[in-house]
């Protein structure tokens, strides 16, 4: 049995675009059959939240690389599922080895 994962996706409040991008990485999770619980969070909390990887913007994913041992993955477009495809699949695809 694998172990499901712990996903965060980010934004500068954790209300408006986070959420949009929690959709979309469920989106390619669903895709690709991997079970991982979505949850957002503002910049501020999400270094420091239990997590096996983050996804956010790239301005903010490079204000949080100093705060966190958290693998982060940047996004430019929170709509692009094949951007978020292609930025976090392998790193999805590598916690879960």
């Amino acid at each position: 049995m694998s172990r499901k994962l712990k996903i965060i996706t980010a934004c500068g409040f954790g209300l408006g675009s986070s959420m949009l991008l929690k959709m979309k990485v469920e989106e390619v999770l669903k895709k690709h059959s991997i079970d991982a619980k979505v949850e957002t969070s503002d910049v501020g909390s999400a270094p420091s939240a239990a997590c096996d990887v983050i996804f956010t913007s790239y301005e903010l994913g490079e204000k949080m690389k100093s705060q966190t041992e958290t693998p982060i993955v940047m996004v430019r477009n929170f709509m692009d599922t094949d951007e978020i495809e292609s930025a976090g699949l392998g790193v999805v695809k590598g916690l879960l080895e």
